[in-house]
C-alpha cells in the first residue's frame, strides 16, 4: 500500500546508502590487499577474493536502486531484468564461496594429508571456482524470466515478480531458497559441527581464530539474507493455500508484502559487512597501519588451521611408535 511504502522506502534507502558507503571502500581494500602484499595465497584467502569481488559487483548496482526507491527506476525494462540478475548471481556465488571455505577448513582440520594433497593440484581448485560461479550464474536466470517494470502509485518501480502460474511462483520461490539458502546452510552446519569436535580434540589450537573469522561471516550472511527468504517461504505457503484456504493465503500475502523491501535491503548488508569482520579480526596485531594489519590476518590464514591438524597427526605417529616400541 501507499503507506507501507512511504515508510519502507525511507529506511530501504538507508540502508543500502550505508551498505555502498561502507561496503565498496572496504571490498575495494580487501581486493588490493590480497592481491598486492599476499605473495602466497591459500584456498581460503582466494576464496576471500572471490567473495570481496562478488560483494563489489553487486554493491556496483545499489546506485540505481536508491535512486529508485526515492524517485521511480527510469533505466528500462532490461536494466531491470539485468540488475536483478546480478544481485541474485552475487546471492548465490556468496553462500557458495563461503560453503567452499567451510568445507576446505573441514578438510584441512579432519583431513590434512589429504589437503596437502589436493593443495599440489592447483587444476582441482580452479575447476571448484569456475563450478561455483557457472553455477550461480545459471541459477540467476528465473529472475530475468519473471522480474518485470510496474507502475506503482505512478511510479515505474523494478519489483515486480510476472509469474506466468502458480506453479512456476512457487517453483521459482523454492528453488532459490532451497539453493541459496537451505542447503548451503545444512552443509555449513555439519562443517562446524565436525570441526567443532576435532578442534575439542586436538592438543594444538593456535590457529582457531581464523576458523572464528569465517564463523563469523556464515552468521552474517545468515543474519543478512534469512528475512529474505522467509518471505519467500511465506509467500509459497501463500500460494499453496489459495485453493484451499483463502483467508489464511491472503493474510500470509499480505505479510509477505509488508516488509520485503526491507527484507531486501537488509540482504545487501551482506556484501558490505564482510571488510568489517576483517577489520575486526585484524585488530589485534600490533601494528599503526590498517594495511599491516589486514597483510597480516591474511597471511595468518594461508597457515591456517591445517598446520595444527599436520602436527597432531604428527604427534599421533609418534605415540603410535613409542607405544609400540
Amino acid at each position: 500500500t501507499s503507506s507501507t511504502w512511504q515508510i519502507e522506502s525511507p529506511i530501504a534507502c538507508t540502508i543500502l546508502g550505508l551498505s555502498c558507503a561502507v561496503g565498496v571502500p572496504g571490498n575495494l581494500f580487501v581486493i588490493w590487499v590480497i592481491l598486492r602484499t599476499i605473495k602466497t595465497q591459500s584456498a581460503t584467502t582466494v576464496l576471500i577474493l572471490h567473495l570481496a569481488i562478488s560483494d563489489l559487483v553487486v554493491l556496483a548496482t545499489l546506485p540505481l536502486w536508491i535512486y529508485s526507491l526515492a524517485d521511480a527506476w527510469v533505466f528500462g525494462l532490461p536494466f531491470c531484468k539485468f540488475s536483478a540478475y546480478i544481485v541474485y548471481c552475487s546471492m548465490y556465488a556468496s553462500v557458495f564461496l563461503i560453503v567452499a571455505m567451510s568445507v576446505e577448513r573441514l578438510i584441512a582440520v579432519v583431513y590434512p594429508f589429504r589437503m596437502q594433497r589436493w593443495q599440489q593440484k592447483k587444476g582441482v581448485f580452479h575447476t571448484i571456482l569456475l563450478i561455483i560461479w557457472t553455477l550461480s550464474l545459471l541459477l540467476g536466470i528465473p529472475i530475468i524470466l519473471v522480474r518485470e517494470v510496474d507502475d506503482f502509485d505512478g511510479k515505474l518501480q523494478c519489483t515486480l515478480y510476472n509469474y506466468t502460474s502458480d506453479h512456476q511462483e512457487v517453483a521459482c520461490l523454492f528453488l532459490e531458497t532451497c539453493m541459496g539458502f537451505l542447503i548451503p546452510f545444512s552443509v555449513l552446519f555439519v562443517c562446524y559441527v565436525c570441526v567443532g569436535k576435532r578442534i575439542r580434540q586436538m592438543t594444538y589450537k593456535t590457529k582457531r581464530k581464523s576458523g572464528m573469522l569465517i564463523a563469523s561471516v556464515v552468521v552474517a550472511f545468515f543474519v543478512c539474507w534469512f528475512p529474505h527468504h522467509l518471505f519467500n517461504l511465506i509467500s509459497i505457503a501463500s500460494v499453496l493455500l489459495k485453493n484451499s484456504h483463502e483467508d489464511m493465503s491472503n493474510r500470509l500475502a499480505e505479510v509477505s508484502e509488508t516488509g520485503v523491501y526491507i527484507a531486501g535491503a537488509l540482504a545487501f548488508i551482506s556484501s558490505s559487512i564482510n571488510p568489517l569482520l576483517y577489520a575486526f579480526a585484524a585488530r589485534k596485531f600490533r601494528s599503526s597501519m590498517r594495511l599491516t594489519k589486514m597483510t597480516k590476518l591474511f597471511d595468518q590464514l594461508t597457515q591456517s588451521t591445517r598446520d595444527d591438524g599436520m602436527r597432531e597427526l604428527s604427534d599421533t605417529a609418534r605415540k603410535g611408535s613409542a607405544n609400540l616400541q
